[in-house]
């Protein structure tokens, strides 16, 4: 058995699955990561062959976790490490982990292309039928030829044929175009005799955003061209997830995902808007990474497709304030203090290389409005996609994220903010929690009699109480609990009594069952005892505490924008963003995560953001539609209102302290109410957070 950490260890933070633990130095970073349950893939047992174990250290002062990471924090290379570089050769900045011992603090990066059970990215394509309306056009045209009767310019006589045939008026060209046309109009390809055979037929892609602007020339080619592409961007804070488009048909080409390398950086917005402040270089090294990942993820689609990248000609990008700056290049400090004030809260329009986006050399770039500080663009897209404002009834969206953004209206009144729900639904801050890979706990039951849990994991469809589960679990192994379970496991174990309304885990249980296990002075349930070489999982006091108060921030933010609308129900929810996708609504409600209402007008809806901005790519006229309700929405900042804090410390409470849910007990059997004064492991009472004596001084 290892012996406990020491206080005076260094600190070990792994990106992008935010587990942390202090480490004696001298620890090869291969078994610190693999004592946290981090995945770093060795298949030459240690010896500094293989190569897989590739790590990087992350230099920089990460004020969040006080944390001050440099390379004088891990050793040297010695003779092991030194020969496979010599040999092999190793990235830049990449050492071994096998090889590399801890040294002092360290913040860890993972490489994603090192990794075989890569997160599950799952935001998924619409399927939805959206009427094309793209503002790029692929025009034909037979252009005179040069005449020294008629001295009017090449580019002229272009312009002469489009309006003739096409109807375009007063063209702009772009500028990298010019000094091409000549060339371009000369030039005849032999396998378009038809088109190009003694005459000079080429195709223009001209852009036009508003019918109010001037159209574009982006583009020039030979003969006839019949292929025009487009890309859908959704920059979260955790996963960018991108939609290949046709804009000739409007079908789907590839839709892919990727992590956000942003994340080693800091897993919530603050953090990195912190690490901006703390570092020079913050700003830029965060802008470079989401911009790499972008052109990555723009070649992984088109390589799917089998369309070239420089067929891309038009870009729509959404994203969270922070992301959306960041993305641009702006410095978000502004965002990370009162009064939250966004740089510029309009849509806005470039050319795609000024963001360093690697597609055609005339490709636009269109990025949606900003609502508010703390709501995005993203959360106009979903906005747009969902279209409370087109509803009679009222209508809750919600992105669950690390910072959670709520929309509340119908087609009289629409109400927006953000809450700081935090990492903790999606895996960061819980004790054995993980991002949604293979081999993750996504699905948990609790038997009410026994207390014995089944549940399912990523990479497998059997559950644990199934035949075969261990066999077909044993490639992914069972390593964490991801987002969805944590919500499921935290409501099942309130739902059979192992913890109280006011999240506090009964030791008495442990009586009935060995599940109930001391945890010092407080108690945890057992989930999984672990296989050989695979973590132990429980869920521990801090988890549910963590839980209660992501869920507490989500639903005071919701409760605020009900009493601003003046409704005491809402008629719909829908749950959008990836991890909404996978939210069980039945428990969702039973946590107090959203408000009381009928299960069967809860709905996931994928990321609706995405969709957004995919209506906004192939239809210009929902550029319009959006920015003309955004205009219109109302921005509450939840944190300035008086009633926050007591709707939150009640909100604290499962499902809530005083707010009834008599649809959710309609269909759900809730547990009588109880208060546990739980003894520590050596029978002293547990002392209570802050949260929790201000919730009991509510109730007396």
């Amino acid at each position: 058995m290892n012996p406990p950490p020491n206080i005076t260890d260094p600190l070990v933070l792994f990106m992008p699955s935010g587990k942390r633990g202090r480490f004696p130095v001298g620890t090869p970073l291969l078994d610190a990561a693999r004592s946290l349950g981090v995945y770093v893939e060795s298949v030459c047992g240690g010896r500094a062959t293989c190569g897989r174990c590739q790590i990087e250290v992350q230099e920089g002062n990460f004020a969040k976790h006080k944390i001050v990471s440099t390379l004088d924090h891990i050793s040297p290379k010695g003779p092991k490490e030194e020969r496979y570089e010599r040999v092999r050769g190793l990235p830049e900045h990449r050492r071994l982990s096998c090889s590399a011992t801890v040294q002092g603090d360290l913040v860890i990066d993972v490489p994603q292309d090192t990794v075989i059970n890569a997160q599950v990215v799952r935001k998924a394509a619409t399927d939805r039928v959206i009427e094309r309306n793209a503002a790029v056009q692929l025009c034909y045209v037979e252009v005179e030829e040069p005449d020294m009767h008629k001295p009017l310019g090449d580019l002229d006589r272009l312009k002469v044929s489009l309006e003739k045939d096409w109807g375009w008026k007063d063209l702009l060209v772009a500028p990298h175009l010019i000094p091409k046309i000549q060339k371009i109009l000369r030039t005849k390809l032999p396998d378009q005799p038809e088109v190009s055979e003694g005459k000079w037929g080429v195709t223009a892609v001209v852009h036009r955003d508003m019918d109010s602007s001037r159209p574009f020339i982006i583009d020039l080619y030979p003969g006839l061209k019949n292929e025009a592409y487009g890309i859908a961007c959704d920059i979260g804070s955790t996963t960018i997830a991108m939609h290949l488009v046709s804009l000739l048909s409007g079908r789907i080409v590839a839709s892919s995902g990727t992590s956000n390398p942003q994340i080693r950086f800091g897993e919530d917005l603050m953090s990195r808007v912190s690490y901006v402040m703390m570092n020079p270089d913050g700003r830029e090294a965060m802008t470079r990474a989401v911009r790499e990942a972008v052109n990555t993820l723009i070649g992984k689609v088109c390589e799917e497709g089998g369309v070239d990248r420089h067929d891309i000609f038009d870009c729509v990008f959404v994203g969270n304030p922070i992301m959306h700056h960041l993305f641009l290049g702006i410095d978000p400090t502004e965002l990370g203090q009162a009064p939250f004030a966004l740089a510029v809260s309009g849509a806005l329009q470039f050319w795609a290389h000024e963001i360093d986006i690697e597609v055609a050399p005339g490709a636009r770039l269109y990025t949606l409005p900003c609502i508010a500080g703390h709501v995005g663009a993203d959360a106009a897209g979903a906005t747009l996609s969902e279209g409370p404002y087109r509803q009679d009834g009222m209508m809750l969206l919600v992105d669950v994220g690390t910072n959670a953004e709520i929309v509340l209206g119908n087609r009289t009144r629409v109400v927006a903010a953000s809450s700081p729900t935090g990492p903790a639904f999606e895996g960061a801050e819980i004790s054995s929690g993980q991002r949604a890979a293979p081999g993750a706990i996504e699905r948990v039951r609790i038997d009410p009699e026994t207390l014995e849990p089944r549940y399912r994991v990523i990479g497998t469809d059997k559950w644990s109480d199934e035949e075969g589960f261990e066999e077909a679990s044993w490639a992914t192994g069972v390593t964490g609990i991801c987002g969805s379970a944590i919500i499921e496991v935290v409501a099942e174990m309130y739902l059979t009594g192992i913890i109280s309304e006011d999240g506090v885990i009964d030791g008495a249980m442990a009586e009935r069952s060995p599940r109930i296990v001391p945890n010092g002075r407080t108690f945890s349930y057992l989930l999984r005892e672990g296989r050989q070489g695979e973590p132990r999982i429980t869920v521990t006091q801090n988890d549910i505490r963590a839980i209660q108060l992501a869920k507490a921030a989500l639903y005071a933010g919701v409760k605020l924008l009900m009493e601003k609308q003046g409704v005491e129900a809402v008629d719909t929810i829908r749950f959008a963003g990836a991890f909404g996708s996978f939210i069980d609504p039945k428990y969702a409600m039973v946590l107090g995560l959203i408000p009381d209402c009928d299960l069967s007008q809860v709905k996931a809806v994928g990321n609706a953001a995405g969709t957004g901005a995919l209506m906004a790519l192939l239809n210009r006229d929902h550029r319009r539609e959006i920015e003309t309700q955004v205009s219109r929405i109302e921005k509450i900042e939840t944190a300035l209102e008086p009633s926050f804090q007591q709707i939150f410390v009640n909100a604290m409470a499962l499902p809530n302290k005083v707010d009834a849910f008599p649809k959710l007990a309609e269909q759900v059997k809730l547990p009588p109410r109880k208060v546990v004064e739980q003894p520590g492991g050596d029978g002293s009472p547990r002392r209570r957070s802050r949260e929790e004596r201000a919730a009991r001084r509510q109730r007396d």
